[in-house]
Parts: structure tokens; sequence; C-alpha cells
């Protein structure tokens, strides 16, 4: 196989015209780079010099060669180049993977920021409902991810930053005996018909966990894994429900919404990242405007 190196070493020889000043622009000795061109022959397996006057002139095939140096020679710069502008953070890709309530609050304004500090960053979305995004972070399918975890202890090589807790808010009927009062008690709900609102995992559990600590366990009569779909039951007067504040963008004309207390309800979202990963410009931009966008919602622990 033929050595980079000496072929640049061939072009340097070639484009300067001796190996004397070939020698002198590459800070080698003469005798080294003749040494050089020496194996790259036997490599080749045919000469790529002839004396021409004081100096050197390329063979057909030393001209060859050079014309391919030449090439390498530039695909090399612009590898270099590329490499620098991916470290730094200009290029590149970042994939996300987030769930919805978390989209318009937390991941628009995120995106937004990013495409404007690093514009030649590709940012890859995916939506990850009802998915654990946690082994796409593990194995480097993704970049960062938002989640929702009862805490921030280590993950298996994940890192997880805590980002804010979103509380839980009781969802009546209109009408609802409970309907003019400000806050509740969440043992209030206790003997209501509920709303399932969330799918199986720490979202549905940071329910029932809060009202376990009040004394009861909710009676689902209807399960709807969906806010708007919720919340349209609840109007229809079949059952109470508990929404997250962040799942609340657009509320039902047919319900009220009011806060729990005794004890408040709360889901706690992080971002995680590869505890391995190495420091990214694009990563860090990111992370920074969701704390941002978390600070300026009002949600922030």
């Amino acid at each position: 196989m033929l050595d980079v190196r000496r072929l640049q070493m061939l072009r340097a020889v070639v484009t300067s015209g001796s190996v004397t000043a070939a020698a002198t622009r590459l800070g080698y000795t003469p005798s080294a780079v003749s040494q050089q061109i020496a194996v790259l022959e036997k490599e080749a397996g045919a000469a790529l010099l002839e004396r021409a006057g004081r100096g050197v002139r390329p063979t057909a095939a030393g001209l060859l060669l050079t014309d391919y140096a030449d090439a390498i020679g530039r695909q090399v710069a612009e590898a270099e180049t590329a490499l620098a502008d991916l470290v730094a953070g200009r290029t590149g890709r970042l994939a996300v993977r987030y769930f919805a309530t978390a989209g318009a609050a937390l991941v628009a304004p995120a995106v937004a920021r990013v495409r404007a500090e690093h514009p030649d960053v590709q940012v890859e979305l995916k939506l990850i409902d009802p998915e654990d995004p946690l082994p796409d972070v593990k194995e480097g399918r993704a970049d960062l991810a938002l989640v929702v975890r009862p805490d921030e202890a280590a993950q298996d090589g994940v890192r997880l930053v805590r980002l804010l807790d979103d509380p839980y808010l009781a969802v009546l009927p209109k009408g609802h005996r409970l309907a003019g009062r400000r806050t509740l008690a969440l043992a209030d709900l206790a003997e209501e018909p509920w709303v399932g609102s969330e799918w199986p995992g720490p979202c549905l559990d940071a329910q029932l966990s809060a009202c376990e600590a009040a004394g009861f366990r909710p009676r689902f009569v209807v399960e709807s894994e969906d806010y708007v779909t919720a919340q349209g039951f609840v109007a229809a007067g079949l059952g109470v429900s508990l929404i997250p504040r962040l799942g609340l963008g657009s509320r039902h004309p047919g319900v009220v919404v009011r806060e729990v207390r005794r004890p408040e309800p709360m889901r706690s979202i992080f971002a995680a990242v590869r505890e391995t990963a190495p420091p990214a410009p694009a990563v860090r931009s990111f992370l920074e405007a969701l704390r941002e966008a978390a600070g300026e919602g009002g949600y922030t622990s």
C-alpha cells in the first residue's frame, strides 16, 4: 500500500524541482527525503523521478502519483476543517427525544436557540411517547432526551439534569360541587370517579404515589391516556382528572382547573445525556435553553 506521507514528499519534490528544495520546505535532510522517495518507488514498483540538470523531474508514474498526492492533500485539509467545525459545534447532528407536552414549552425554544447559535447543526427531533428514550441515549442514537423520573439518581451511564417540577392540577366538570374552591386537598377527590390521563409509567406513578400519601387509591372509570381527550370526558361529567400544568395548554370550555395540596402531585422532568459523551457546544446550548424555558414558565423547583 502506498504511504500517504511519502506521497506528500514526492509532491514536494516535484513542485519544488529538487530534493534539496523539498527537504528545506519539509524540514528534513536531503538524504532523509531521498530515502523516503526510494521506499515509495519500491512500494509503487516503478521509478518516480529522473535527473534533469541539477534537479529532478517526475516520470510518468511520478506525475500520476503527484496528481493523486495533490488530491489527497486537499481532501486531508478539507477533513481537518470539517473535523474542527464538528468539534467546535459549528456542524453535525443533534438528536433529541422528547414527549409531547414538553414540545411547545421546552423543546421549541431550545431548537430555536441552537439554530440561531449553530445554524449548520442539523437538529433531529423524535417524539417518544410512551417509549423510554434512555436506551437511545445510552447507545448513542440520541444526544439528549427529555424524561420524567422520580429523582436524579444515576441511570447506568446516563446523566440526568433536572429541569423543572411540573405540578398536577385537578380538572373538574363545570358545576361540580368542588368547583367553587380555589384549591383542593387531594383527599377531597378520594370518592370521585376518575378519568385517567396518563400512560402506565413514571407520570402515572407520580399521581398514584400522591394519592397513596393522601390515603386512597383513585377509582378510574375511563382511561384516555391523552390530556385533551381526558378533559372532554371530564366535561361530559364522567369523572375528575389530574393533568400536569404543561399538559393544560388548551383548556376545554366545559371544565374548571384547581390547584391541589396536601400533597401536591408533581412530576419531575429531566434532560438525559450520555455520561461519557464528549462536551458538544450544541448540546450545551440546548440544555441552557431548556433551563431558561423552564425558569421562564415559572416551574423550576
